[in-house]
């Protein structure tokens, strides 16, 4: 009754390999902050800067995070602050764009 002992990962949606990815987990981390904080700052027309900004690099660390995962949790979450980031640097863009009212 060895089956009875290993565990079923196989109909999990977070399944993961059982090793420690410590760039992975910080670029999701620091993914999802940055989209969280886009999309929040972009829901206010003065903020553009901050979302703007906090945008685009979401959307660079969540890029390159995708590049580099090797599981579905980490993708999910990624996906999750991308579309954030996303969202806020577009907002962002709109009411202003990246240097909007600094350079004039």
């Amino acid at each position: 009754m060895a089956q009875a002992m290993r565990p079923n990962t196989a109909g999990s949606l977070f399944a993961t390999d059982d090793r420690r990815h410590p760039l992975q987990d910080t670029l999701l981390a620091v993914t999802l902050v940055l989209g969280v904080t886009a999309f929040v700052s972009a829901m206010f027309h003065d903020l553009h800067l901050l979302s703007s900004w906090t945008g685009l690099l979401g959307i660079m660390t969540g890029a390159y995070g995708q590049w580099v995962s090797e599981t579905t949790r980490e993708r999910f979450g990624l996906i999750l602050g991308l579309g954030a980031s996303a969202v806020g640097f577009f907002l962002g863009m709109a009411h202003g764009g990246l240097f909007g009212g600094v350079v004039g």
